[in-house]
């Protein structure tokens, strides 16, 4: 199990993050609503709407790692691409450090863009073949003026040996190296522009369980020297488990639930959680967990259930689930769940 394989690291940086971290949110996602049209387009063909966001709202504060759960199709890589404003809005706001991204113009959110970075899932598609290491880490630096000349090569070898590779990588192509190497660079590339916050897009789903680990110590590692601020997404909960502070959980582009890690994983209180959740395999020998299964498959985003759209497939589903949409509760400050139960 690769929660059991990762060394916990840098827990007293971490710590210290958050104890000198003001107590303010760097990101606040209010609301936010994304909508693609799908088909139309001649011979009668009919225009529909599919929501990938449904007024999903969420803060986060400097130093805090927000992991993001749910089954494939569920808006997450969505809902980490609209923050970036690399896809648009179709409403809702998305405020970075007191700032409104979507009333900013384009030179000024290409101004804002090195504060804010993305490290993509496939590390074989996400780096240009024809750039040399050096070129993939130093692009960032030299579009936002970090250094130039003499200085690029210096800075570009402190990074690259960060990640955990020799300076001598910096000459090479993506195709000499591995999966993990590459996600390394790929690493090395995000935090090259010394951002605040950063969209780790399941980051390690395509690497084997070994290299996994190493990935996942090294980004901890990263975290709490730099003091970044994470969006996690991933759907291994084992790994969500061990790099989060807080998780959110999604379902069809809204957030059912979203909570501490160790209470979230010790008292889920939404029955989707409690699925995700029976199904992470127990490390122990002959540990077992009670499975809970769900009937059908995700709705379909173009034409949602009425009421709570897990309804169809909830085990303690109630006759108002069908009818009206559960309300927002929250129990404390860092809880938030939908549902009557």
């Amino acid at each position: 199990m690769i929660g059991e394989t990762i060394e916990t690291t840098g827990s007293r940086e971490k710590e210290r993050v958050k104890q000198d971290a003001p107590q303010r949110a760097i990101l606040k996602v209010d609301r936010l609503v994304k909508q693609f049209t799908v088909g139309g387009r001649g011979f009668g063909r009919r225009a529909e709407t599919l929501k990938a966001l449904d007024e999903v709202s969420f803060t986060l504060a400097p130093g805090e790692t927000l992991g993001l759960v749910g089954e494939s199709g569920c808006g997450k890589t969505t809902l980490g691409r609209v923050i970036l404003r690399l896809t648009e809005r179709t409403a809702g706001r998305v405020i970075f450090d007191g700032i409104d991204l979507f009333d900013l113009s384009a030179r000024a959110m290409r101004t804002l863009r090195g504060r804010m970075q993305i490290i993509f899932q496939d590390p074989f598609s996400s780096l240009n073949p024809r750039f040399t290491v050096e070129a993939t880490v130093t692009e960032g630096m030299r579009i936002f003026g970090l250094a130039s000349g003499r200085g690029l090569r210096d800075r570009a070898v402190a990074m690259i040996e960060k990640v955990g590779l020799s300076a001598d990588a910096l000459d090479r192509y993506p195709h000499e190296f591995s999966g993990g190497q590459r996600q390394r660079v790929g690493i090395a590339r995000a935090l090259s522009v010394e951002p605040d916050f950063v969209v780790c897009d399941e980051p390690v789903s395509a690497l084997d369980v070994s290299v996994q680990a190493q990935v996942i110590n090294l980004l901890i590692d990263l975290r709490d020297e730099m003091g970044l601020s994470y969006l996690f997404i991933s759907h291994d909960l084992s790994v969500v488990k061990h790099i989060s502070d807080r998780v959110a959980v999604m379902y069809l582009g809204k957030i059912v639930e979203i909570g501490a890690v160790a209470a979230l994983f010790a008292n889920p209180r939404h029955p989707y959680t409690r699925a995700l959740i029976s199904a992470v395999p127990v490390p122990e020998p002959g540990g077992r967990r009670k499975r809970i299964i769900l009937e059908g498959d995700v709705p379909s985003p173009i034409d949602p259930p009425p009421g709570c759209a897990f309804h169809p497939r909830c085990p303690r589903a109630q006759p108002e689930c069908a009818v009206q949409e559960p309300p927002l509760k929250r129990p404390d400050d860092q809880t938030m769940y939908r549902c009557v139960l």
